[in-house]
C-alpha cells in the first residue's frame, strides 16, 4: 500500500518502532531511538513529492520503503549526488527499505523497487539513487549467514557508485556515542 501527504503521520508510530527494530540488526546495528525516528519520519509527511510503500499483514505494517525527490533530501544525500552530476529535481532519492525479518523472500522488496520506480515515472524523473552502509566482509558482528544484497539490486537495474560516497552518524549497539559510517550510492536511470 502506497502512502502520502498528511495519511504519513497516521503511520509514523509504527514505522518508527520497525526501523529501530529491522536496524538493530546487520548491517547496521543500530542503537535505535523511536523519538529520533519519528522526528525523521515527519517530512515524508509534509514533502509534496514523497511516498512511503507499506507492507502490511493485516493492519500491522510490518514493512516500509521510503522515496521523495532529492531535493528535499539531508544534505548529506543531496551534496555527494550534486557533485557527481544528478540533478535533484530529475532525482528520486530512495532512503530505506525495512521489512521484518519472518517477510523476507516473498517478493516485498520487489515491490518496494516497483513502486518507488512507478512514482518517480509519475513525478517524470530520470534517476533513482539510495545508500547503503559499507561494511569490511570481515567485520566481527557480521553474521555468518548474512546476505549482501548486491545481485538483487543489480538485477533491478542498479549500479553501484563507489565513487559517490556519504557518511551518516549514529550510535551503534554498544557505543557510548554517534560515530560516523560510510555510504555508498547505487543508481539507476529510468527508460
Amino acid at each position: 500500500m502506497a502512502v502520502s501527504g498528511p495519511e504519513v503521520v497516521r503511520h509514523i508510530p509504527a514505522l518508527a518502532n520497525l526501523r529501530v527494530s529491522v536496524f538493530r540488526d546487520w548491517p547496521y546495528l543500530y542503537e535505535g531511538d523511536v523519538a529520533y525516528e519519528r522526528k525523521y519520519l515527519l517530512p515524508y509527511a509534509e514533502s509534496p513529492t514523497a511516498l512511503i510503500v507499506l507492507a502490511l499483514d493485516g493492519d500491522q505494517v510490518v514493512g516500509a520503503s521510503t522515496a521523495l525527490r532529492l531535493d528535499e533530501a539531508p544534505e548529506e544525500v543531496k551534496a555527494p549526488l550534486l557533485a557527481a552530476g544528478f540533478e535533484p529535481s530529475k532525482t528520486l532519492y530512495c532512503g530505506e527499505s525495512v521489512l521484518d525479518a519472518r517477510y523476507r523472500g516473498l517478493g516485498v522488496g520487489v515491490r518496494f523497487f516497483e513502486e518507488r520506480e512507478r512514482h518517480a515515472r509519475a513525478l517524470g524523473l530520470r534517476h533513482v539513487a539510495f545508500c547503503r552502509v559499507v561494511r569490511a566482509k570481515d567485520h566481527p558482528r557480521r553474521p555468518a549467514d548474512a546476505r549482501d544484497l548486491d545481485d538483487f539490486w543489480r538485477h533491478r537495474g542498479y549500479l553501484c557508485r563507489p565513487d559517490i560516497r556519504t557518511e551518516f552518524s549514529w550510535r551503534e549497539i554498544g557505543e557510548e556515542a554517534e560515530s560516523s559510517k560510510v555510504m555508498e550510492f547505487w543508481v539507476k536511470t529510468l527508460a
